[in-house]
């Protein structure tokens, strides 16, 4: 038997022990976690620092590296994560139920989903934000991080199932998979009755393999081209510090701005505010006319509209109005967030509306789509799917139901 089927025999039979946990057992599991985090702090950094030492040595991109390093503050907020998702109303064993004519009571009931497999790229705080849904939504998690975080990885799933042994419950429910082969990701992909859901965290090619291989269902959590416009009645002096932080404030990350929208009508006094904050630190590439407001720029090839650059680099577009940049995201978008600045009402729920994604913001920064801004304590991933989970995925998301039908011996 191989090793990636004998953690997921494991893992699968551990869930069970997980998924009817008491509600006050698994916060109390979250909360020895978040303990731990910052008690050994000293120890995940310098596990962590193998992984960029290697990192920048194989020449990973600035963009990877940033998604790669732990810092205190990384620590800490993946610590309070935990403690956040502690504090979460727990789904499991919520329900609804009614009466039918009969007699039959039926009882809709909300379970775990079982085994979760995450698969991810370069982000050790994933780890961490998967065990913390998994364990309080009642679900197994099989763990697939990359090589380029090995250490920081092995480091973290160490502590989390020390914490899981410390409460009597069998370590393996939260496993980082041992195969780190490109094949292993295939292999776990069709274990149909030990994984229950595929949930790929990262590059283009990445969720397509998953998605192109997978026999169990796969969450896609996909990428994120994501477009701001910036319509005629904007407040200009707001608008500026809004589209800074979207692109600026961690350009590796999937809720990061990729193409800027310029209305015509606004476009050169926008341009005027925004060429002191982009110019020294982005690289833009823009349409004919914005090369005609900023001869600085480079020109936009028709690949830039459609691609994640995960870089300090950002596409601008002057656009006639609603109506073409409607289009362009109809066009360019890939469901993941887009953003309005505006103040006219009508033209904002205009946008709402036709817009066709998981998170259409207004007068907001792109980067508040995340789990943690909205609430979730942590997310396992920004569904831009439509089923069965769409936007930043919680607790709720990792639970499916079944039906108690219960009768006093009724017949059909």
């Amino acid at each position: 038997m191989s090793i990636l089927r004998e953690q997921a025999e494991a893992c699968k039979k551990a869930s069970r022990r997980l998924a009817w946990l008491a509600t006050g057992q698994k916060d109390r599991i979250l909360l020895q976690l978040a303990s731990q985090l910052r008690a050994r702090q000293t120890e995940l950094l310098a596990a962590n620092e193998l992984d960029c030492e290697a990192g920048a040595a194989a020449g990973l991109s600035v963009a990877l590296l940033d998604r790669l390093r732990l810092t205190p503050e990384r620590v800490e907020g993946m610590a309070a994560g935990a403690e956040q998702v502690s504090r979460l109303t727990d789904p499991v064993g919520r329900e609804t139920a009614w009466t039918r004519p009969n007699g039959l009571l039926i009882r809709k009931v909300r379970v775990p989903l079982g085994v979760l497999c995450v698969v991810y790229e370069a982000r050790p705080n994933v780890t961490v934000e998967s065990a913390c849904l998994a364990i309080k939504s009642g679900n197994g998690a099989l763990l697939r991080g990359s090589r380029s975080a090995l250490h920081s990885n092995q480091a973290l799933v160490k502590i989390i199932q020390e914490c899981l042994v410390e409460a009597g419950l069998p370590a393996e429910a939260i496993a980082g998979v041992a195969d780190l082969s490109h094949e292993s990701i295939t292999t776990l992909a069709r274990m149909n009755g030990l994984v229950d859901l595929m949930i790929p965290r990262g590059g283009a090619e990445l969720i397509k393999r998953v998605v192109e291989t997978s026999t169990v269902p796969v969450l896609e959590t996909g990428v994120g081209v994501c477009h701001l416009y910036v319509h005629p009645s904007a407040d200009l002096s707001a608008a500026v510090p809004v589209i800074v932080n979207s692109k600026c404030s961690r350009p590796a990350v999937c809720n990061s701005l990729e193409t800027l929208l310029l209305d015509q009508a606004v476009a050169e006094a926008a341009a005027r505010l925004l060429e002191p904050e982009l110019r020294p630190r982005v690289r833009v590439q823009g349409c004919p006319r914005t090369l005609e407001i900023w001869p600085w720029a480079q020109a936009a090839s028709p690949e830039n509209w459609d691609t994640e650059s995960m870089d300090l680099i950002l596409n601008v577009r002057v656009v006639r109005g609603l109506d073409e940049a409607l289009e362009h995201i109809a066009l360019h978008g890939t469901g993941h967030t887009e953003c309005i600045l505006t103040q006219d009402l009508e033209a904002a729920r205009r946008f709402q509306r036709e817009v066709d994604a998981c998170t259409v913001n207004l007068n907001a920064s792109t980067r508040f789509t995340d789990g943690g801004e909205f609430g979730f304590g942590a997310e396992i991933g920004i569904s831009t799917q439509k089923m069965h989970a769409r936007g930043p995925v919680g607790l709720d998301e990792l639970t499916t139901y079944k039906y108690w039908v219960e009768g006093q011996g009724q017949i059909r």
